[in-house]
């Protein structure tokens, strides 16, 4: 089981050599996306990544960082096929969103471009609610985060993901409101934990941290503290976290 970081920026303008937020998990001899943020599909295929091995894509929420890339990494797939290169595994992509509504204008965006975004394989769009997504190899479950605030509808819109496969577990916070947002999703404990610095910090999320069992902390979605001071961040998270703290660049594999 290993993550394969394609986009580790925050929702901020264009950095150099940084792309908005998307992961992959790779277990079992599938690829299972998590957020689809800018060029996701691009970085992926040029890390040498086979797209037609993907199974699933799951969305934390549907702000632009983390889907403006999902129409372009599905028109990729959608192109390999129509070049002879296969189809996706099982022949369908699972498509986990909170809100629905954001894939169908995706949708419709998409069959308007050629061919009407006729495919040979199927999409199956799913809603995101508490609890567990799917079990098929890879185990994920998801827990809501309070990053857009607590609805008044009681329909939450934005989650983090636990992924557990090939004897391992790692956790995706996505974007968080407070620490304790991920208490859900650590439970006992976790052998990575990919978390957000695009609204947190390194040393918050030390001393959150630091009593739990966490077998590696990789930071993504950076935000200004790290993209500002690079050098001090590197630094920092060396003295703090040991040889247990990444900071996630595009195109960086971390094995777990």
């Amino acid at each position: 089981m290993r993550i394969h970081v394609l986009g580790s920026l925050a929702g901020i303008e264009p950095m150099p050599d940084r792309h908005h937020t998307s992961l992959v998990c790779e277990c079992g001899g599938k690829l299972h996306f998590f957020d689809a943020g800018e060029a996701c599909g691009r970085t992926a295929h040029l890390m040498g990544l086979d797209l037609l091995k993907i199974r699933s894509i799951t969305i934390s929420h549907t702000h632009m960082d983390h889907v403006g890339g999902l129409g372009n990494l599905l028109w990729y797939i959608r192109k390999l096929t129509k070049l002879g290169k296969g189809l996706p595994v099982d022949g369908k992509i699972d498509l986990y969103v909170p809100e629905l509504a954001c894939w169908e204008g995706i949708l419709t965006m998409l069959r308007h471009t050629e061919g009407g975004f006729v495919c040979n394989f199927a999409i199956e769009a799913h809603p995101v609610a508490d609890g567990l997504l799917y079990d098929e190899g890879l185990r994920v479950t998801a827990s809501h985060t309070c990053h857009l605030g607590i609805p008044a509808d009681g329909a939450w819109r934005a989650f983090g993901y636990r992924m557990e496969g090939e004897g391992k577990s790692a956790v995706f916070s996505g974007d968080i409101g407070d620490y304790t947002d991920l208490d859900p999703l650590i439970g006992d404990g976790c052998d990575l934990l990919l978390v957000e610095t695009g609204h947190m910090s390194i040393d918050g999320v030390y001393e959150y941290t630091r009593d739990k069992r966490i077998g590696k902390v990789a930071f993504i979605h950076n935000g200004r503290e790290i993209l500002n001071f690079p050098g001090e961040s590197e630094a920092k998270v060396a003295r703090l976290f040991r040889d247990k703290g990444i900071i996630s660049r595009d195109a960086m594999t971390i094995e777990i």
